[in-house]
């Protein structure tokens, strides 16, 4: 018997239905993704196989008296109060009563009065009475699995923690089945593996929505897809998902045409004239009335997301150049001694840690920031456009319009005016939406709107700071393909491994106590690099990759020996053909189709781009140390 099974379920908010007599069946031991586009009701969903919802219509069995527990997308504001009381909070009365005791022994610990002394009485009675004094045990076991302190404040914790305590709280109560609502939303790459290792261990079955392409290829051993009120379910991985996927909509496409060719040659013959008109037969009058309601009721699929990256005129080759910048908040040092050099066409992505230091190096190399230490220099003509995680650029109170439009009707796009809703319409925007204050609107359409604001601005420089949060696969893999043809400069801070993957050349990765190393190629290629790096080795200025030592000038003689003379006659000749071959190679990177290639050809194009402009550093160190001893 399954654990969880929807019968002809249905329910509506306003207009059509969200699921319209759909089915499902959740057996022990499924992991099962469930995808959809924002606003399909995925989350509604949830609720109802929780019991949070009642359906319109249709029964939710549950086998064997199966239990469930889910995880929110959002992290409520209200937490407080320690760990361990939050967790047990999470078992009902009984958690509540042993919450209340771990409290009041904890004080009594520290205060020792008589008043603590007979609360902790009192609630010893009603423990033993409620049978509760297993579940400590249990709540213990859990929160060591999840790795949290039982004594923290719950308030002060990062989003990150604030979702492991969650998800501990969930865990206490041994639910049969876990429902997680984007279970990965605040959480860094280390998180993210470690929830991903977590669940592959976890003995009970799964149902868990995310946009997170890597961890849900990692942990789905079904999909199940929401799309226009119906539910469909996929026996695959996720890329032969997307195949079917793919021919199902075109067959359907193709089906749809063939159904509206026929009604149209209906329509004509019941408007022919009057000699058709005395020998139609009613049966074919009713069959065309049935064609006209099939039709009416049919639900379209909204359409994709149409995203267009205006660009600026090219800037100049040197982007942003940092040379020995450091960073520091009180004791805590966020960066140190970095120095990299960022040229036009570079796609970097910046790795680390919550709370690193990530959004301070984009402020800093934006120049938003001043360094403590160090210096960071400008190249001409930059046009940069700001992706702020934050959304901070969004004002809550105005309109989608207004946020976007700034009080004008039209936008600029490519040289052409576009009028706001149409262009809104772009980025699926209803009408009534783009009207309406920005305060309504869910996550995903928040990114979405922000995504609409930045792409009416010109650019060559895109500073992108965790756009993918809460997205639907299919503007995911747009932005993607958006970013991937973009001829500009692209600084991207994300905990996506896939997106960074697919979409960047080299990583800045946040390492600790302020160290900022970078490699070539996306994360996969750093995890590679990773294991066999070696020692590092001296940094250079000149250079944005680790370069050669620098070449230390002997003691200074009186004057240049013969083969010296003859090196440093040679080396601007040396240093021109470097900085040319140097030149093609950003030549190369920044045709559009560069980034169509496989990873291999990309990785190899800038490891060969590593390897000269460590050479052209090593010559101008060089140059530098003969030429100072010439003076």
């Amino acid at each position: 018997m399954p654990l969880v099974a929807l019968q002809d379920v249905s329910i509506r908010f306003r207009g059509p239905a969200l699921f319209d007599g759909v089915n499902l069946q959740i057996d022990s031991g499924e992991r099962v993704c469930l995808l959809g586009r924002n606003g399909e009701g995925k989350s509604t969903l949830l609720a109802i196989i929780h019991g949070q919802l009642e359906p319109d219509r249709g029964a939710v069995i549950r086998g064997q008296q199966a239990t469930t527990a889910l995880l929110n997308q959002q992290v409520p504001l209200n937490l407080e109060g320690t760990v361990f009381d939050c967790v047990a909070a999470g078992l009902g009365e009984r958690g509540r009563l042993l919450a209340d005791f771990h409290h009041v022994t904890v004080r009594f610990a520290a205060e020792g009065t008589a008043a603590l002394q007979r609360q902790i009485d009192e609630l010893q009675r009603g423990l033993d009475a409620a049978g509760a004094w297993q579940i400590q045990q249990e709540v213990d076991e859990v929160l060591s699995r999840v790795g949290l302190d039982p004594e923290a404040e719950v308030g002060v914790l990062s989003a990150g923690m604030k979702r492991r305590v969650l998800l501990a709280r969930a865990l206490a109560a041994r639910p049969d089945l876990l429902l997680l609502d984007e279970p990965t939303n605040h959480l860094d790459i280390d998180g993210i593996r470690w929830l991903e290792q977590f669940l592959l261990d976890h003995s009970g079955a799964l149902l868990f929505v995310t946009h997170d392409r890597a961890f849900l290829k990692r942990l789905a051993t079904r999909i199940v897809e929401l799309d226009r009120g119906r539910l469909s379910s996929w026996s695959c991985d996720y890329n032969t998902y997307v195949d079917r996927k793919e021919a199902a909509l075109e067959a359907e496409a193709q089906q749809q045409a063939a159904f509206d060719k026929r009604l149209a040659q209906e329509e004509t013959w019941i408007r022919t004239g009057i000699m058709a008109r005395r020998t139609r037969n009613e049966g074919r009058v009713r069959a065309l009335k049935q064609l006209r309601e099939e039709r009416r009721e049919r639900r379209e699929r909204l359409g994709v997301a149409r995203l267009q990256v205006q660009e600026a005129e090219r800037s100049g080759r040197l982007v942003i150049e940092a040379k020995a910048i450091s960073h520091r908040f009180g004791d805590k040092t966020v960066i140190e001694d970095l120095s990299t050099l960022v040229s036009r066409g570079d796609r970097i992505g910046i790795i680390g840690p919550n709370g690193s230091g990530k959004t301070t190096l984009l402020r800093i190399l934006l120049g938003e920031l001043q360094p403590s230490e160090g210096a960071v220099r400008h190249g001409t003509r930059l046009e940069v456009a700001y992706f702020d995680q934050l959304h901070a650029q969004l004002d809550d109170e105005k309109s989608v319009i207004d946020n976007v439009g700034l009080g004008s009707q039209t936008v600029s796009i490519n040289g052409g005016k576009q009028h706001i809703l149409g262009y809104l319409q772009d980025f699926l925007f209803t009408p009534e939406q783009a009207r309406g204050p920005v305060k309504y609107l869910s996550g995903g359409e928040r990114n979405r709107l922000l995504l609409a604001r930045l792409f009416t601005r010109p650019s060559n420089v895109l500073v992108m700071d965790e756009p993918t949060n809460d997205l639907d696969l299919e503007t995911l893999e747009l932005l993607e393909q958006r970013l991937v043809e973009y001829s500009g400069t692209l600084l991207l801070v994300s905990h996506d491994r896939e997106f960074l993957n697919n979409v960047v050349t080299s990583t800045l990765v946040f390492e600790g106590r302020g160290n900022v190393k970078e490699y070539a190629g996306g994360y996969d290629d750093w995890l590679r690099q990773r294991k066999v790096e070696e020692p590092p080795p001296a940094r250079s200025p000149e250079s944005p990759r680790p370069a050669r030592p620098p070449v230390a000038p002997a003691a200074r003689p009186a004057k240049l020996k013969f083969a010296e003379q003859r090196e440093l006659d040679a080396l601007p000749g040396r240093i021109e053909i470097l900085e040319n071959q140097v030149a093609d190679i950003h030549e190369e990177m920044a045709a559009p189709g560069f980034y169509q290639q496989d990873r291999e050809a990309i990785v190899a194009t800038s490891d060969r781009l590593r390897r000269l402009e460590e050479e052209l550093a090593a010559a101008y160190a060089r140059w530098e140390a003969l030429e100072g001893r010439t003076a």
